[in-house]
C-alpha cells in the first residue's frame, strides 16, 4: 500500500508529508519512506492561521475560509512528495487550532475534500475526535504507533517527541499496544522559538541548531516559576496544547522574560523542556531506557544535549537510528493511523488518552473505496 501521511504541529512552522510504502506484518507494520518533504506555510496563510489562535477572537467565515486554504495548503504538499507515483490513500492530521483535552474537545482544520479532489484518492482524517467522544483528551494519539512500530523485544524504550508540545511513549521491553504509558510532557520547541521569532523581528523562526541557548545563561529564578507550573505535576492521562503553553504561558512569564537578553531566554525555555522531559521520563521509572527522539527539537542539540545530562544512565539518540527520520516521524505515524482507520481497527490507547475504551479513530472522505477496501483485506489476510 502507498500511502500520503501529512502532519502539522503546534509549532506552525509547515506541514510535512511523507510518502510511506506500508505492509501489514504479523500484527505490526513494515514501511519504508519513500520520500519526504517539509512545505512552510506562506507569509499571508500563517497569518491568517495564527489570527484564529487562542487568544484572538475569531468568527465562523475566518475558521471557514481557513479550513479551506489548509486544505489547499496540504494538496499541494501531497502532490509534491508523491510525484508521479499512484497513491492509495491520504491520512491527514490536520491543523489543530483548538485543544481541551481534560474538556474532550478538539479541532483540525484542512478540508479533506479537498485534498480528496487534488489527489484523486480516498482521505482520512479527524483522528482526534473519535477518542474524546469515548471520554478521551484525543492526544497523544501517536504511542499507538510507537507500540506498533519502535517496542522492542530486547530493550525498553522511550520516545520522545519534541515538537511544538513534548510528549513520550514509554515502551518497556516486550510491551504490547496496551500497556505502554504516554503522555504530553509540556513545551517542546514552541516556548524558544516564539521568542527568538520575536527578539529577531521574524528574521529567525527558531533557535537553528541551538546557537542561542548555547551562548546564553539559564536564569534559574525565572526557570523555578515556570517549573511551578501546576501542570507538570498532574498525573497522566493528560494533553496540553497551545492554547496553554503558548502566548497564555509567555505573557504570564512576560515581565521576567524581557529582562533577558535573546541568548539567556532561550537557554532558559530549553532548559525548561529538558527538565520537564527527564521529570517526566523518571516519572515513568525507566531511567536506564533508550530514548528516542524526533520532532525539530531532535535537530537541536543544546536541547538534546541538556535531556542527556539530565538522564546520565540513558542513551539519547534521535529516530534516525532506526531507519526512521526525525522529521517524519509524526507524519509516517499518522499514515499508519491512516491504514488502521481503513481496518477498522481501535487506534487509541486509553491508559494514554483517558478514554473509556478502546475506538477506531479518522472519519473518511471516499474515492473508490470499494476497491481500496478489497485491497487492505488481501494485504492483511496474506501477512
Amino acid at each position: 500500500m502507498i500511502a500520503i501521511g501529512l502532519m502539522s504541529g503546534t509549532s506552525l512552522d509547515g506541514i510535512d508529508a511523507a510518502l510511506v510504502r506500508l505492509e501489514p506484518d504479523a500484527g505490526t507494520y513494515t514501511f519504508e519512506l519513500l520520500a519526504f518533504v517539509t512545505q512552510p506555510f506562506s507569509d499571508t496563510l500563517s497569518a491568517s492561521l495564527r489570527a484564529v489562535l487562542p487568544p484572538h477572537v475569531t468568527d465562523a467565515r475566518a475558521v471557514a475560509e481557513l479550513n479551506r486554504e489548509l486544505g489547499l495548503a496540504f494538496a499541494r504538499a501531497a502532490r509534491v512528495v508523491a510525484g508521479a507515483l499512484p497513491i492509495d490513500y491520504v491520512a491527514c492530521h490536520g491543523q489543530t487550532v483548538f485543544h481541551d483535552g481534560a474538556g474532550h474537545v478538539t479541532l483540525q482544520l484542512g478540508d479533506p475534500f479537498v485534498l480528496r479532489e487534488a489527489l484523486n484518492a480516498t482521505v482520512c482524517f479527524d483522528f482526534r475526535s473519535a477518542d474524546c467522544a469515548a471520554g478521551g483528551h484525543g492526544a497523544p494519539l501517536v504511542p499507538y504507533v510507537d507500540a506498533l512500530l519502535l517496542g522492542s523485544p530486547e530493550e525498553d524504550r522511550i520516545a520522545v517527541n519534541l515538537g511544538g508540545i513534548a510528549n513520550l511513549t514509554a515502551l518497556p521491553k516486550n510491551s504490547n499496544g496496551n500497556d505502554v504509558v504516554g503522555f504530553d510532557c509540556g513545551p517542546g520547541v514552541m516556548l524558544v522559538d516564539a521568542v527568538v521569532n520575536r527578539r529577531t523581528n521574524g528574521e529567525m523562526s527558531m533557535d537553528f541548531d541551538g546557537l542561542f541557548a548555547a551562548a546564553g545563561a539559564i536564569d534559574e529564578v525565572l526557570l523555578e516559576a515556570m517549573l511551578a507550573d501546576p501542570y507538570f505535576s498532574l498525573a497522566p492521562p493528560k494533553s496540553t496544547g497551545r492554547e496553554y503553553f503558548g502566548e497564555p504561558f509567555l505573557a504570564q512569564h512576560g515581565a521576567a522574560l524581557e529582562r533577558l537578553s535573546v541568548e539567556d531566554a532561550a537557554a532558559t525555555l530549553t532548559e525548561l523542556t529538558a527538565r520537564t522531559v527527564a521529570r517526566a521520563i523518571d516519572s515513568v521509572g525507566m531511567k536506564r531506557a533508550r530514548i528516542l527522539c524526533s520532532g525539530g527539537g531532535a535537530r537541536n542539540p543544546a536541547m538534546l544535549g541538556r535531556i542527556g545530562a539530565l538522564l546520565p544512565h540513558a542513551s539519547v539518540e534521535t529516530t534516525d537510528c532506526l531507519g526512521m527520520p526525525a522529521d517524519a516521524k509524526e507524519a509516517i505515524a499518522f499514515a499508519v493511523l491512516g491504514y488502521e482507520t481503513l481496518r477498522e481497527r481501535a487506534a487509541n490507547v486509553p491508559r494514554v488518552t483517558g478514554a473509556a475504551r478502546a475506538v477506531p479513530l479518522g472519519a473518511i472522505a471516499p474515492h473508490g473505496l470499494a476497491a481500496l477496501l478489497a485491497e487492505v483485506e488481501s494485504e492483511c489476510q496474506s501477512s
